[in-house]
């Protein structure tokens, strides 16, 4: 049986944790393009996995520094700002499956232009 309301607090947690993020949690490591893709609570809302994608390779051991000092803030915030019985403990783990999909995605790229180039390559002239 599906737990609706285990997936809702995992949505809110998600947007709220963004917002707070971007808005409230002033770290000047917090640099380049990174995505908070998904929230897993436990049931009993003790912790929480946030996954974070971080596109830049440099930027993300900076950025995963200050997200986790800044965790403690984050929480208060998230209690201040959300109506729930417990905030859990945060935890920000690294999730590659954008860059991962980018990635990919070059990939393909690369074998299309390679197959069309091998295409015209093969072809022949007409003589006439």
């Amino acid at each position: 049986m599906p737990n609706f309301r285990n997936d809702r607090i995992q949505e809110e947690l998600k947007r709220e944790i963004d917002r707070i993020i971007r808005d409230d949690l002033d770290d000047p490591r917090l640099t380049g393009t990174y995505s908070i893709t998904r929230v897993d609570v436990a049931r009993d809302l003790s912790h929480a996995k946030v996954y974070v994608s971080v596109l830049e390779e440099e930027a993300r051991p900076n950025v995963f520094k200050a997200l986790k000092s800044g965790a403690g803030f984050i929480r208060r915030e998230l209690t201040r700002n959300m109506i729930i019985r417990h905030v859990p403990e945060l935890q920000f783990v690294e999730d590659h499956n954008i860059a991962y999909g980018i990635r990919i995605n070059e990939l393909l790229k690369q074998v299309g232009a390679d197959g069309s180039r091998a295409q015209h390559d093969d072809e022949q002239p007409e003589e006439h």
